[in-house]
């Protein structure tokens, strides 16, 4: 068979992996160089090095199904019956060629065709004939090419299946991958917002050196929801959408270190078209279309048996069942698309990873780069604490003899590896902190760039792959439904060596602080909540950045209330009260006091909605909140000093059945019933102030008359003095319905 398409990759598809083996320094070689023998630990099942060869081929008989020589009778030998004449001898009917030459397969697919034929996937053929129409043949073909020709490893789907075969036999004899490995707490940072702000300090000059990665393949169907998840609404205050979150968030974090930072999303077939039409539907949410970068996954077979069959759609059987590969692969896909190689070339040093919808992500990243930069860490995992037998994976540090390695170790494994080794009590919490020592993985990484895309050159990426088969049976001889091999991303200290496999660690933060994912229906987050652990619905992860907002700011000294709490559809949260402060206002939580600078003269009662928005500067010295107020800075700023706004506010109502599905997933809509408004103007500072009495009317501030236009609603009064006039804003009150809100259209 000749040379497989696509990009020379070394395969690290072993259990315990291996770091991929150097490349040679001559570098045109037809062929890469095969991978190391595995060493190193996973906590995955799996099996050996899949070999870069394919399997040996059937004999001839068994490769094309084709009779063997029937045994001479006795009754028809002359032995038998000397009167007899002998008889003819019989030719065997010939065999149909393969593939069937009526169907006008390219060069490369007859080549790959008879690879597979040969080689124990000949049931993938088994429904052809001479009949068979052309087109069903051709997109069977064409599938099973574009599929042999991504998979990142050499071998295509022969050494897929390979590997397959190894990893499922590991699997079937329930072999342990973290045998002879003992584990020990890593080297990390716990921090909390009071401790976070020397490493805040020391990180904020390496925003500039930043690149971001989106790891967002998937659609929102698990949710009840038909789009992308990227799309869902972060919260209905603003209705901003997760995309256009992190697409202001990464600018504002780029105007801070005086830089454009890129992006790059990793989507799938599913999610390509409408995450780019998302984007262009609404200018990229501030970025340049070339700061954005889309890297698309390809699926891979999935596999219906122990010897490694490839499945075949049971409906469609000119169709290959394709599954994700996982979130591995966007390593292969940096190296492939030649991304980590050009952010080395322009600079940058860190590669900060993050998933598609958790509205927290990025609270805690300055501290987290200050704790990279001051240990020196090639991979820094931003972690929580997790309680004992918390359904969360936890950080270790393992060593078995002179190898030493820190991944993530899945709970149920944690906990026997623990009785095993070092603690007879298993996965138990520390007396001290009422905690794992063991901090829980959120996969959300920092990466050194240097280090990284070395790594990448060397092994093109390609993560160790791991197989997890749910059986029918107690013997493991049947699956369920078919398998695949997956990767992970946060398995990338598995190809580091040397000293740079010690240089991992953690930085770890109250899980209020940077970490509520949205990836559950409404029922499963009740059960989860039941069990103990987060829900992560859409209901829970709205709340919750709320409430992280609300620590942030209660950390500058104001006084905010403390919302009741609310159960929908069984999940229990508290929903206020509602802050929402814009990534252009503040997007380091240190810097949330030069916002809210008055300390305890701030003001915000537990049923009462705020939100901060505006390119201009906001600064809040009193203000005395208990009901709805939107604070637009503008391009002039807005001062807010001795303001006490009261009204209906807003108030989160059930929906029914009819309800748009964002809002079906959550249980309920909000009405904004009555809103304060205040916006900047764009010449000069605005300064806001006063409370309640008569409806208000033009004004006169100073030497300036300041046509300031106001709408009053309900029975209110704003006194509003005006500095440094040139344009002035407005203050208005607003009845039932949304307020000038910012965000995007939700898809």
């Amino acid at each position: 068979m000749g040379k497989k398409k696509g990009g020379k990759r070394k395969s690290t598809n072993s259990n315990p992996p291996k770091p991929a083996a150097q490349k040679e320094e001559a570098a045109p070689v037809a062929e890469p160089a095969k991978p190391e023998p595995a060493a190193e630990p996973t906590t995955k099942p799996a099996a050996e090095e899949a070999t870069d060869a394919p399997a040996e081929s059937a004999p001839a008989s068994e490769a094309t199904d084709a009779p063997a020589e029937p045994e001479a009778s006795p009754e028809a030998s002359p032995e038998a019956s000397p009167e007899a004449s002998p008889a003819p001898a019989s030719e065997a009917p010939a065999t149909p060629p393969f593939p069937p030459a009526h169907i006008p397969f390219s060069a490369a697919q007859t080549e790959l065709l008879k690879s597979l034929q040969e080689n124990k996937q000949s049931h993938l053929f088994s429904h052809w004939s001479a009949d068979t129409p052309a087109a069903d043949a051709l997109r069977q073909a064409e599938q099973l090419e574009r599929l042999h020709s991504t998979y990142p490893v050499p071998g295509g789907l022969l050494a897929y299946a390979e590997s397959a075969r190894k990893l499922l036999a590991v699997s079937k004899a329930g072999l342990n991958p973290l045998d002879g490995w003992s584990p020990s707490v890593p080297a990390g940072k716990s921090l909390d917002l009071s401790s976070a702000a020397p490493y805040e300090a020391r990180g904020r000059p390496l925003l500039s050196t930043a690149a971001f990665v989106l790891v967002a393949g998937g659609l929102g169907e698990r949710l009840g929801y038909k789009g992308i998840k990227l799309s869902l609404p972060t919260e209905l205050a603003t209705n901003t959408c997760y995309l256009e979150y992190y697409a202001r968030t990464i600018k504002k974090l780029g105007e801070l270190g005086g830089s454009k930072l890129p992006l790059a999303i990793m989507v799938s077939d599913d999610t390509h078209d409408k995450t780019l039409k998302l984007l262009e539907s609404a200018d990229y949410f501030g970025l340049s279309p070339d700061q954005v970068t889309l890297m698309k996954q390809e699926k891979v077979a999935a596999i219906s048996n122990n010897e490694g069959a490839i499945a075949q759609n049971p409906d469609d059987p000119f169709e290959i069942d394709a599954k994700p590969h996982g979130h591995g692969d966007v390593h292969s896909l940096l190296h492939s698309t030649g991304l980590a190689a050009k952010w080395l070339g322009e600079g940058r040093k860190h590669v900060v990873f993050f998933q598609d919808t958790n509205g927290l992500c990025f609270h805690t990243l300055c501290a987290a780069l200050g704790v990279s930069d001051e240990m020196g860490l090639v991979m820094n995992s931003l972690a929580i604490p997790r309680k004992a037998k918390q359904a969360v994976g936890a950080i270790c540090n393992l060593r078995k003899g002179e190898e030493e390695r820190t991944i993530n170790v899945e709970y149920n494994q944690l906990d026997p590896m623990l009785r095993a080794t070092v603690n007879p009590d298993g996965d138990a919490n520390d007396a001290s902190t009422g905690y794992s020592p063991y901090p829980g993985n959120i996969n959300q990484l920092l990466f050194s760039l240097p280090e990284y895309a070395e790594a990448l050159q060397r092994t093109d990426g390609v993560m160790a792959e791991f197989v997890n088969p749910k059986y029918a049976d107690a013997e493991k001889t049947v699956f369920k439904k078919p398998t695949r091999l997956e990767c992970m991303m946060q398995d990338y200290p598995q190809v580091l060596s040397g000293d740079d496999a010690k240089r991992v660690g953690f930085t770890s933060f109250p899980a209020g602080i940077c970490f509520s994912a949205v990836k559950n229906a409404a029922a499963d987050g009740a059960k989860a909540q039941q069990a103990g652990t987060a829900p992560a619905v859409a209901a829970s992860g709205e709340a919750d950045q709320y409430a992280a907002t609300r620590e942030i700011v209660r950390a500058t000294g104001a006084s905010i209330g403390e919302g009741e709490e609310k159960t929908w559809q069984g999940v229990t949260v508290v929903p206020g009260p509602k802050l929402v402060v814009a990534p252009e206002v503040c997007v380091v939580p240190g810097d949330m006091k030069n916002v809210f600078a008055g300390g305890a003269a701030v003001k915000v009662s537990g049923r009462s909605s705020l939100v901060v928005k505006g390119s201009g500067k906001v600064v809040i010295e009193s203000l005395d909140l208990d009901g709805a107020l939107v604070i637009d800075g503008g391009e002039g700023g807005v001062v807010v000093k001795g303001l006490k706004v009261v009204n209906k506010g807003w108030v989160d109502e059930a929906v029914g059945e009819g309800a748009d599905e964002f809002l079906k997933m959550r249980g309920y809509d909000l009405n904004k019933l009555e809103t304060c408004v205040v916006t900047g103007g764009k010449g000069g500072e605005m300064v806001v102030s006063g409370e309640g009495g008569e409806e208000l009317e033009v004004i006169k501030v100073g030497k300036e008359e300041a046509a300031v236009e106001v709408e009053a609603v309900k029975e209110k009064e704003v006194e509003v003095e005006v500095s440094k006039v040139e344009e002035v804003g407005t203050i208005e009150e607003v009845g039932t319905g949304e307020a000038n809100e910012c965000g995007c259209n939700v898809m």
